[in-house]
């Protein structure tokens, strides 16, 4: 009986992965770690606090009122964007030189820097020379997002819709020109309304790049930074203080080491936890 060889060379591939992987990743988060359980006043002096950071974030209504905002934001944005995504994916041709100008189109938005969206929507929005801000007044609808809670928000959610519905149009797209001739023959031949081939033969034959789409959304939506610190400052007040915005301004701004490594542990393990109850929520049906 032949021996099976196993060949060892595949290692010296994977072995710079796993290198830089535990130089941006693991070694820092064990730092974090070491901060969240220990109590420093500098000199690389530290006390052991055990679990009291953890304790005093948990039950912080500060902390509470971020991660309410945070579920808020991200939870608008799933219902706006994945059916919307859909919608435009829907409409867009299958086939020739306008389905690759619909294609370039699509990803010219995922190709800006999130500063670059966030100061561009910032312009963009100025009630007196901003073209958006400047239009809403002069239909007599006060507008300003510096100042009004309700406008910064929405502002936000607008900001994030143009921005980032380009990614679930283009994998709802992939996932809709994957799809057989043969099905929408056979459901021509029934005689299928066109809610019928969505609802039985579309939607079933999308749901993996769907679920791709639910993930990345989420997870983006969830630890979301860059994009409303350019534009609002996380204000006015704290209408716009997600939870990444609020860990930084307990890092760098309160300069508080333990609650804020403390806090990002959490917020890790909160977007774990949600990403893996979506992930088998959609699926549980699959063999």
């Amino acid at each position: 009986m032949n021996a099976k060889i196993t060949n060892q060379k595949a290692w010296f591939f994977v072995a710079p992965v796993l290198i830089l992987v535990a130089f941006n990743a693991v070694i820092p988060l064990m730092t974090v770690v070491n901060y969240s359980v220990q109590e420093t006043f500098g000199d690389n002096v530290f006390f052991w606090e055990g679990l009291g950071w953890f304790e005093e974030v948990l039950h912080s209504e500060r902390f509470h009122s971020a991660l309410f905002r945070q579920l808020e934001f991200t939870g608008t944005i799933l219902l706006i964007e994945i059916p919307l995504g859909i919608i435009v994916a829907l409409s867009m041709p299958k086939k020739g030189a306008w389905a690759s100008l619909c294609l370039v189109l699509m990803a010219m938005p995922l190709l800006i820097p999130w500063n670059v969206v966030g100061a561009m929507w910032n312009i963009f929005a100025l009630p007196d020379i901003g073209l958006l801000g400047y239009s809403i007044n002069s239909l007599g609808i006060p507008y300003n997002f510096t100042q009004n809670p309700t406008d910064a928000w929405v502002t936000t959610i607008l900001m994030d819709v143009w921005h980032w519905t380009s990614l679930v149009t283009l994998l709802a797209y992939a996932g809709l020109n994957s799809i057989p001739d043969a099905y929408y023959q056979a459901a021509k031949i029934d005689g299928a309304s066109r809610w019928a081939i969505f609802r039985y033969i579309q939607l079933p034959k999308m749901k993996r790049v769907l679920t791709i789409a639910i993930l990345l959304r989420f997870m983006d939506s969830f630890m979301i930074y860059t994009e409303p610190f350019v534009l609002t400052g996380g204000g006015p007040g704290d209408t716009t203080s997600f939870l990444s915005i609020d860990l930084v301004k307990v890092a760098l701004g309160q300069f508080d080491l333990g609650p804020a490594a403390a806090m990002s542990l959490i917020y890790f393990l909160i977007v774990l936890l949600l990403s893996w109850v979506f992930y088998t929520a959609m699926m549980r049906d699959e063999g």
